[in-house]
């Protein structure tokens, strides 16, 4: 596959404060900052990477760009075409969008919903990482997925599936769909929706103590726990999520599985072995889950 894995995301944010109160007291995330253009935007270090998550102070709250990372030149090249010939104008990043990506190469094209799609080539490693919170060490290791909701599902499944080349993993009924581009469970999940969202972006904890560290300080900072703790049925990933300043959940996981090229995409049927009681209605529920 030419995509590598999910390599960043960037928000349109209102209140930058806010989003930086939650990521470093509650979930244990260094945060440092950046000046875009005449903006000053937060970014926020997961891994030993520059960053996974970029805030940009706005007016409104919306998702800014999807980033996936593509193995070599030639692979972006090749998915280039692929996506010029399905319809899709590719245009190439600025330099400054390249510099605060930490990218060699960028090349970005919209979505069936109008979401920016970004393909990057490198990635640049932090100088120095940012002191975490004490009693959060090690705490997030990596982001690891999104899912993104909205109408126009059969078209989104034919770029990703089809054009960017994304593997089915699993599904559940009525219209939930799971895709993998590299052994990782899923990097991205598919929904139908009335209107375009991020249901929820995933960061990667080091181990289920980690998760639940982060989900005491959840708890005593008063931070808005959407979904309780749980393990899914599809990923056995254990996890909590927390709604976010811009309305979004973060979910806060570990253990999730690999899968292997022989692996069989199937309906999945319930969506948890135990837990994630939801504070809200579920928007993806099922009858049987």
């Amino acid at each position: 596959m030419g995509i590598r894995k999910l390599g960043y995301v960037g928000l349109n944010v209102t209140d930058v404060d806010a989003w930086t109160d939650l990521l470093g007291r509650t979930l244990g995330i260094g945060v440092t900052t950046a000046k875009f253009g005449t903006d000053e935007v937060a970014l926020a270090e997961l891994d030993v990477f520059k960053y996974r998550l970029a805030l940009y102070p706005s007016t409104q709250d919306s998702p800014r760009e999807l980033g996936w990372i593509v193995d070599t030149p030639s692979e972006l090249d090749r998915l280039t075409r692929r996506l010029t010939d399905a319809g899709f104008t590719v245009a190439e990043g600025s330099a400054e969008e390249m510099r605060l990506r930490g990218a060699t190469q960028l090349r970005w094209f919209t979505d069936p919903v109008g979401y920016r799609v970004e393909l990057a080539v490198g990635e640049a490693k932090a100088r120095t990482a940012v002191a975490r919170p004490d009693g959060t060490h090690p705490g997030a290791t990596g982001l690891g997925h999104f899912v993104l909701a909205g109408p126009r599902l059969a078209e989104l499944r034919e770029l990703y599936e089809s054009v960017l080349e994304f593997a089915l993993t699993d599904y559940r009924a009525p219209g939930l769909f799971f895709f993998r581009c590299n052994p990782t469970h899923h990097s991205l999940a598919l929904a139908a929706a009335e209107t375009p969202s991020i249901h929820h972006l995933e960061f990667e904890y080091g181990s289920i103590d980690d998760v639940g560290r982060a989900y005491d300080r959840a708890k005593a900072n008063g931070a808005p726990i959407s979904i309780s703790l749980g393990r899914h049925m599809n990923d056995k990933a254990i996890s909590f999520y927390v709604r976010n300043p811009s309305g979004f959940h973060l979910e806060i996981a570990c253990g999730g599985i690999d899968v292997g090229e022989d692996w069989v995409p199937h309906d999945f049927g319930v969506s948890d072995v135990w837990g994630h009681h939801h504070a809200d209605a579920n928007p993806f529920a099922s009858p049987t889950s």
